[in-house]
């Protein structure tokens, strides 16, 4: 991948780490990287960080690693979204963890991704931006370089990407459109379990119920942060939690076998273009046959 950068009057003699860092928004890790790779240009030759550049230079940066790996690739079909240079942009099946675990060394999304980028003759790092639960479906966007993963965690701090859930939850919220605001922090003597507390990193969820009734509604969920089981932990504090959520909720069901919620939609900053990418994944069958059998 090669990102260029044209100097204009107003960056004449600064110096070459001073484009890379302000303006090209390169972290000092891949500038390392780079160095080492000779994948800084100045005018298609290569360069140092202390050079300085004039109006009318091309500053280029070349990435192209050959990275070691640390798993073994696992080959399957993946269901995918959107892929190019940058970007990979997968629908993930429920029950299948996104990375690695003690619990899960083998059987991941990743070690699938992996063996995706070698049929395609990359040998990168698996990266993806993007976490869901084992259990929660849909949208994974994995980046294909550490630039392009910098750029778009970038956007989620700065609240530029659009994540949106679909929820089945017990009950109906009222008002049946709003805002959570409550704090999520990590439950005592507990790895995985999370609870509101005041003293817990500032978490906002917006809701909008799409369609209810008498004992279920359809929910769309906008993250407005990124917490650990954010949408499933506020759901709860609402008196709604998911249907199927075998930590957050008592009420058995037979009606699905994980907690019914799926990644649905996801838009950000292509890290090139800066074209706005907007991506859509199809709610699941198994939440599909639960929404079907409402109201009959």
């Amino acid at each position: 991948m090669k990102i260029d950068f044209n100097v204009t009057e107003q960056y004449a003699n600064k110096k070459v780490l001073s484009i890379l860092k302000n303006e090209m928004k390169l972290s000092s890790r891949l500038i390392k990287k780079l160095k080492a790779s000779n994948g800084l240009l100045l005018n298609g030759k290569p360069i140092r960080t202390v050079d300085l550049v004039q109006k009318g230079d091309l500053v280029s940066v070349v990435i192209d690693f050959n990275e070691e790996v640390y798993m073994q690739p696992e080959p399957s079909e993946l269901s995918i979204i959107f892929e190019d240079d940058c970007l990979l942009a997968v629908n993930k099946e429920p029950g299948m963890p996104v990375h690695p675990t003690a619990g899960h060394p083998t059987g991941t999304l990743a070690h699938q991704v992996l063996s995706h980028f070698i049929g395609q003759g990359l040998s990168i790092k698996v990266r993806p931006i993007n976490r869901l639960d084992r259990d929660t479906s849909g949208i994974v966007l994995f980046a294909k370089n550490s630039y392009v993963q910098d750029n778009i965690i970038k956007q989620m701090k700065e609240n530029r990407v659009f994540k949106s859930y679909l929820g089945i939850v017990h009950g109906v919220f009222n008002p049946l459109e709003g805002i959570i605001n409550l704090p999520i922090a990590r439950k005592s003597k507990s790895i995985i379990e999370r609870v509101i507390d005041p003293a817990g990193a500032p978490s906002i969820t917006r809701y909008k119920t799409i369609e209810h009734h008498n004992d279920l509604s359809l929910v769309q969920f906008i993250l407005e942060t990124g917490r650990t089981h954010q949408i499933r932990v506020h759901a709860k504090a609402m008196g709604h939690p998911l249907l199927g959520d075998w930590l957050y909720s008592d009420i058995k069901t037979n009606r699905i076998g994980r907690q019914a919620l799926h990644s649905h939609a996801l838009a950000f900053n292509h890290p090139l273009s800066e074209k706005r990418i907007e991506l859509s994944a199809p709610i699941p069958a198994d939440m599909q046959n639960v929404l079907s059998n409402l109201g009959g």
